[in-house]
């Protein structure tokens, strides 16, 4: 797959599509978030510059069951639908092909514990040629994909 060493993308000019891991979405909604203010900055970027930002419904199964735990089942539901409005945001559903890739990726980042939601997104990202992902843990870095951030 990759091998380039972990970085953050300086600039990055004009991408092609941007992914948008479950902890970039939960910090966006959550002021509380220790990263809130920097997801909405990197959102608004994104926004402005008209960066397709895709996404898998793992992805956004993680972002409902911890807002529904954290916050309830309405602010759970207006998430889920905010997303699913948004004319910016695509949502590519895990495939059969995408189950494979992931337990290649888990197997191929093992011992590190990468969880199958993200090895589905890395497949989903590997397929679409998206080498630029708006996260804030290190899982993605690590697989070989560059954290999105125009200001650095």
């Amino acid at each position: 797959m990759r091998s380039r060493s972990p970085r953050t993308v300086r600039g990055a000019g004009d991408l092609a599509r941007l992914f948008v891991d479950s902890g970039a979405w939960i910090a966006l909604r959550s002021r509380r978030d220790q990263h809130h203010a920097e997801a909405d900055r990197l959102f608004r970027q994104a926004l402005t510059r008209r960066i397709p930002l895709v996404t898998t419904n793992l992805v956004l199964a993680e972002v409902h069951r911890l807002t529904l735990f954290r916050a309830g089942v309405r602010p759970a539901w207006r998430l889920l639908d905010h997303i699913g409005a948004s004319q910016s945001v695509t949502v590519h559903f895990a495939s059969a092909e995408h189950h494979a890739a992931a337990r290649r990726w888990l197997e191929r980042l093992a011992p590190r514990p990468v969880t199958y939601a993200d090895g589905v997104s890395f497949a989903v990202m590997e397929q679409l040629g998206c080498s630029h992902v708006l996260a804030f843990d290190q899982d993605f870095a690590v697989a070989g994909f560059e954290r999105w951030d125009p200001r650095r």
